[in-house]
């Protein structure tokens, strides 16, 4: 459990990156994990096919709110068409911890990824 919550996760939790709305997005998306009751609110500008800018809103644990976080940063300067290749082990990778262990964390860290996916169905 101690490895679960790192320093830099607690970091991002307290100060987090990118958090904030975007006016006017060309892609927006939010979900909510009715088991532990995170929200992710994702919000993408778009500028010549690529992401110009990457936002979110939301509340929730530590490791779902520091997924979303780096996700964010990691978003930016990708072309549209490379978002449907991003995996979970992407994501999972960006956040530097082991949760094999505990799939209901996983869901936690993953809640990014899937407000992604939605916002690429609702755009097309």
């Amino acid at each position: 459990m101690e490895e679960l919550y790192q320093e830099f996760i607690i970091e991002l939790y307290k100060n987090p990156l990118n958090f904030g709305k975007i006016e006017r997005p060309e892609m927006h998306a939010q979900l909510h994990n009715t088991t532990c009751g995170d929200q992710i609110e994702l919000f993408v500008r778009v500028n010549e096919g690529k992401i110009e800018q990457a936002k979110f809103i939301g509340k929730g644990c530590a490791i779902s709110q520091a997924s979303a976080s780096l996700f964010t940063s990691y978003l930016k300067g990708k072309k549209i068409n490379e978002l449907e290749k991003i995996t979970k082990d992407d994501v999972l990778g960006l956040l530097k911890i082991d949760l094999s262990k505990n799939p209901s964390r996983m869901k936690c860290a993953l809640l990014v990824f899937d407000t992604m996916k939605k916002m690429i169905k609702t755009k097309e």
